[in-house]
């Protein structure tokens, strides 16, 4: 089998000489525009389809059973239809999905109350306040447990049924009270092993089970289901799950509240007119005040203290139908009716439900409490913070009338800057807050408690005023850090100053015009702590600034800051860590610019150099910004690739210069650099082939080599030459096709040298088409050289016709042929059957890939569709398929 390559291969080669002699004459232009995808010229008349449009719906007309709307749009800037409201038909999905789940889904009139009741709760909250829906969800997130939960269900009779309308009200009155005594004396059933998330389920069904029963006016019903989940509350055998438990319990009584509210509400409407925002107790109607009286009476009758106080809490605002002070009244009670709660962390919780009611009061009660720092600061902890800041002059004057020996001041002053920090107090107050409270910091004699407010107050200062009083504070902070070296034990601290004062100034021309600010720095002695507030600074600077500097100041500062990340790498550094480093250094040279002043920003460059000499990447980034550095500093880098790519690069940038000289010295050094490349290289920390990566460069540089001119004293392509007996003596691994793909490549290039006009050029550069003008010595000279190359591809696919590397033959045998095809002049019959033997070969021993053959094909039969190509029809015929057995 091997005698039969062999010949066949050696009638290949007598075909050699034809081939590139033949080469395929190409007009890139041409070829180009068939590549191209057809246009269409498109009218849109008066509309545009990036045009804006905007839909007026009509009225909404009535909802049909199934819940579905119709209404109609049109386009005030356009004539055209929105397409959305055509498929919609005008109607938002969601809305009515939302309109038919939902049970307590109210005519129409009922959206005005719910209007109305969302203003009250607001107007009565304030803007400020943090809402109960944002915290229960961090709450449900934090407290989580894997032990096993239970629930006890007290199972009445079915005796409680709704009476009759024309009932008395004192029956009424007697048959549910009854009820009420039938639930609490009723069988008792218990859900044993629940875990977490069966709880929660069970807990959401008795929440739709509320609203159902509300929904079919089952109203007893639906308070038995709230006094059973209250029970609940008292339930504290899983500790770290109670509070968890609380937030979905009074999401039930919330639910339970807000049904009552709007069924009252509903009742004082006249001729379907609701009442005013601020109604007065007068307006209400005699039903609506016997119904809110009733669910009181109802609630008071319940026997058990934890079920009547949450459920009264739940329903505390219905006070407001049947009295001005009604609300006023009730907080005292149930204030006083916690401390009959046995367990202390149930009363706690109890306190938190009936605060989520009553809110300003508890500020005017901490104020006629003596010691009360302790209550104050959980004041400042726990409300949200725009609460906090909008009264800060309030709280200052309690924190300064507060007694020292129970509370330090200054921890109520660090909650109060906490807050500051992330809500803006009044403008008009923000200076006399700043004095107040640095008055008591700046008194401080213990550094740990100086900082860690004056950390805190640094934001306030830096978002509200200028750089003179940060210059202020952090001449404080030095003058109390410095004595006994104490900045050792608070440097935690002071990156926080730091950040925070970069993260407000982010003009750096302003930031090192602070006076204080590069002492500092000074007070970061540990170097790995010095490191990290510079790879700060740098961070934020590459950040922020977008124009190139060459401002003094930002370069000195700058300079000494990179030259102290850089003076950390070691021996021992990670490669990430140089990474990171050298990324961040090379991000500020890149924004220093003198312009045209080439002679200071030659002199960065070379301090730059001196400077950062440990780290290779600042250095690859110095000598694409200087091309002085090339020759001096290439060859001291390590990595082989960088410098074989820097000197294609460097020689690039020298021809698209017209530097040709040097360009031919770059070419000649990368040339000259090849042998040296190793077998194995580092990739990313492991040891990897390195045949792959000298591929890619070498077909990067023949790509190159097409548009360089001849040297007029080193002969005909004396580069294309080098560089094929440098890959021809390279050692490549013997299970290794690389060398035979790379000789391919360089017919490609061969094929392009051949043309009249070539692909691309070098503005101001003239080419080989361009010197020799298509000479018939210099065409002999490229034939000369593609037999060469050939010869050594098909001497290679001679070595491969061994059993156990037929399937590498086949694939390379199929790469040759897609080369003929691509660049060569098929109509030449020798070449024609040349490539109809490579295909042959390539299938042959049934490891040719059939996909692609067939795709090849498809492409040949297309070709003979053009015009002058009816050559590829005789060709197609010629190619036979053949199936793997």
């Amino acid at each position: 089998m091997c005698l039969i390559i062999s010949i066949c291969l050696s009638h290949y080669f007598c075909s050699v000489k034809l081939f590139f002699l033949h080469a395929r004459s190409r007009n890139y232009v041409s070829e180009s525009d068939v590549c191209k995808l057809e246009s269409v010229p498109l009218d849109f008349g008066d509309y545009h389809p990036l045009k804006p449009i905007t839909v007026t719906e009509s009225k909404t007309k009535k909802m049909s059973r199934k819940g579905s709307t119709s209404s109609t749009s049109s386009s005030s800037s356009s004539s055209m239809m929105d397409p959305l409201s055509s498929v919609l038909d005008g109607t938002d999905p969601l809305s009515l999905f939302a309109a038919a789940a939902d049970p307590l889904t109210t005519p129409a009139s009922m959206d005005g109350v719910r209007k109305k009741r969302d203003k009250d709760d607001s107007s009565a909250l304030g803007s400020d306040f943090e809402q109960w829906s944002s915290k229960r969800g961090e709450i449900l997130a934090k407290y989580t447990t894997t032990e096993k939960l239970s629930i006890n269900l007290y199972m009445g009779s079915e005796k409680g049924k709704a009476t009759t309308s024309g009932s008395a009200v004192s029956e009424k009155v007697r048959t549910r009270l009854e009820e009420l005594d039938d639930l609490e004396e009723g069988s008792q059933k218990e859900l044993l092993n629940l875990t977490q998330q069966d709880y929660m389920n069970r807990i959401e069904e008795l929440n739709q089970s509320l609203k159902d029963a509300w929904s079919s006016d089952q109203k007893v019903k639906a308070l038995k289901i709230v006094i059973q989940c209250s029970k609940l509350l008292s339930d504290t055998t899983v500790i770290q799950f109670y509070p968890s438990k609380f937030v979905l319990i009074t999401d039930i009584l919330d639910t339970f509240g807000k049904l009552v509210y709007e069924r009252i509400l509903s009742m004082c409407m006249d001729n379907r007119v609701s009442l005013s925002d601020n109604f007065s107790p007068e307006t209400v109607n005699d039903t609506a005040k016997e119904t809110c009286l009733n669910w009181f009476f109802k609630i008071a009758s319940i026997r058990e203290l934890i079920p009547r106080f949450y459920v009264e809490a739940a329903i505390l605002k219905c006070n407001k139908f049947l009295s001005k002070t009604g609300i006023s009244e009730c907080l005292p009670r149930l204030t006083s009716v916690i401390r009959g709660i046995g367990d202390p962390l149930v009363a706690v919780y109890a306190r938190a439900y009936l605060c989520r009611i009553l809110l300003t009061e508890t500020m005017e009660r901490c104020k006629k409490l003596g010691n009360n720092a302790l209550l104050l600061n959980s004041i400042m902890s726990a409300f949200r913070a725009e609460f906090i800041a909008a009264r800060s002059m309030d709280f200052i004057g309690m924190i300064k009338e507060c007694d020292e020996s129970g509370f330090p001041k200054h921890l109520l002053f660090r909650s109060l800057g906490l807050n500051l920090a992330l809500a803006d107090p009044p403008e008009n107050d923000h200076l006399q807050i700043l004095n107040e409270a640095w008055k008591v910091i700046t008194k401080l004699k213990n550094p740990q408690d100086y900082i860690n407010c004056a950390e805190v107050w640094v934001e306030y200062t830096c978002r509200h005023f200028t750089k003179r009083e940060v210059n202020t504070v952090l001449a404080d902070v030095i003058k109390h850090m410095t004595p006994d070296r104490a900045f050792e034990d608070a440097y935690p601290q002071l990156q926080s100053i730091i950040q925070k004062v970069i993260t407000y100034i982010s003009d750096f021309s302003l930031l090192f015009s602070v006076e204080k600010f590069l002492p500092f720095l000074d007070m970061f002695q540990k170097e790995s702590v010095r490191v990290e507030v510079c790879k700060c600074i740098m961070e934020s600077f590459i950040k922020h600034q977008q124009e190139s500097t060459k401002d003094p100041v930002i370069l000195n500062a700058l300079l000494h800051i990179c030259k102290t990340m850089h003076d950390s790498v070691n021996a021992l550094t990670l490669e990430d860590e140089k990474r990171l480093l050298a990324a961040l250094i090379n991000g500020f040279i890149k924004m220093v610019s003198f312009g045209r002043d080439f002679e200071q920003q030659l002199s960065f460059y070379v301090e730059a150099r001196s400077m950062f000499c440990n780290l290779e990447p600042v250095l690859v980034q110095l000598i694409h910004a200087c091309v002085a550095f090339c020759f001096i500093t290439i060859p001291s880098l390590s990595s082989i690739f960088t410098r074989l790519n820097l000197y294609l690069h460097s020689g690039q940038v020298a021809l698209a210069n017209q530097c040709l000289s040097q360009a031919d010295a770059f070419f000649k050094a990368a040339v000259s650099l090849v042998p040296e490349v190793p077998k194995m290289i580092s990739v990313d920390g492991k040891m990897r082939p390195s045949d792959a990566f000298l591929l890619e460069f070498l077909c990067n540089f023949f790509s190159t080599l097409l548009v360089v001119p001849d040297h007029p004293e080193q002969g005909v392509l004396f580069l294309v030459r080098g560089l094929l007996n440098v890959i021809q003596d390279y050692t490549w691994e013997d299970n290794s096709d690389d060398k035979i793909r790379i000789y391919t490549n360089v017919l490609h290039l061969l094929s392009a040298m051949t043309q009249e006009t070539y692909i691309y050029h070098v503005d101001k550069v003239d080419s080989n088409d361009t010197l020799y003008g298509g000479d018939s010595k210099f065409l002999a000279e490229i034939s000369k050289l593609c037999e060469t190359v050939i010869a050594q591809i098909l001497d290679h696919l001679k070595t491969l016709g061994k059993e156990e590397t037929l399937k590498r033959q086949s694939q390379l045998a199929l790469y040759f042929f897609n080369t003929i095809l691509a660049h060569g002049d098929l109509r030449n019959n020798k070449l024609n059957q040349l490539s109809v033997n490579l295909w042959n070969l390539a299938q042959k021993h049934g490891f040719a890939d059939t996909k692609t053959m067939v795709k090849t094909l498809e492409y040949i039969k297309r070709r003979s569709k053009q015009p002058d190509m009816s050559h590829f029809t005789d060709l197609a015929l010629r190619l036979p398929l053949q199936s793997r057995t």
